[in-house]
């Protein structure tokens, strides 16, 4: 992915993002913060292709994002809020983007249990949205996205309503799945240390008009374990990236 003085205007007059450059190897996890309002979900739409850059150029897969998302590379996105359809069981909400990308009904169940058991949820799979706990449901809505095999996911603060160790856990599980399957992840959040956890990259943005302003490498090995949280080295580095984010802000 490689992105060259990409900016974002508004209604002609509204500049939500100016001069983005960025490099995104394939199969890393890179986590973007910055304070609210500075385009940090703007810039997951560009490449998710939902959004058409004013200037600048942004390739995913060598290709626009747009044709990427149709044809030469798998997204899935996953948003702050779960987004399941009440009606439909879990099972039958993670099998939607099957259903849309016309996947043969021989292949979709084993597909949808291989995924509910991956995320811990194989046990609820008739249960509806109403009957889940809110950590739950953003399992179901990360299944939904896992279910296609993706090699891009982006995740908009998924975790972002949720308690702090309903939040810590889904880290963990998501850093769990990752380092099984290597998609390459464009994480969201506001949380620094969350970003640390999950990363190996953090881009920081600046307020509005939203500038990369600095690409922190994150030194710790992966995958990371629940214990990371609680060693020095973790704590120093939070620190830094939350002394770097207000600098920015300033």
């Amino acid at each position: 992915m490689h992105a060259v003085s990409l900016g974002v205007t508004y209604e002609r007059t509204i500049q939500a993002l100016a001069d983005i450059g960025f490099d995104i190897s394939r199969g890393q996890f890179v986590s973007i913060v910055g304070p609210s309002g500075c385009g940090k979900s703007t810039l997951l739409r560009l490449i998710a292709g939902l959004v058409t850059p004013t200037t600048g150029e942004l390739s995913v897969a060598g290709t626009s994002p747009s044709v990427a998302r149709r044809t030469a590379t798998r997204l899935s996105f996953v948003f702050q809020d779960a987004t399941l359809l009440p009606w439909r069981s879990v099972r039958d909400n993670v099998c939607l983007p099957l259903e849309f990308n016309h996947t043969p009904h021989s292949q979709r169940e084993k597909l949808v249990a291989g995924v509910l058991s991956m995320v811990g949820l194989a046990d609820f799979a008739a249960r509806y949205p109403n009957e889940l706990s809110g950590g739950m449901r953003m399992r179901v809505s990360l299944a939904r996205a896992l279910v296609t095999e993706p090699e891009l996911l982006l995740l908009d603060e998924p975790f972002g309503a949720l308690d702090d160790i309903t939040r810590q856990t889904l880290n963990e599980e998501l850093m769990n799945l990752w380092s099984a399957r290597r998609w390459t992840g464009i994480f969201v959040t506001h949380n620094i240390a969350e970003a640390v956890y999950l990363s190996e990259r953090i881009l920081v943005m600046s307020p509005r008009p939203g500038r990369i302003v600095a690409d922190l490498p994150i030194p710790l090995p992966m995958p990371r374990s629940p214990e990371l949280r609680s060693q020095a080295d973790f704590a120093r580095i939070t620190g830094e990236v939350a002394a770097c984010l207000r600098r920015t802000s300033r």
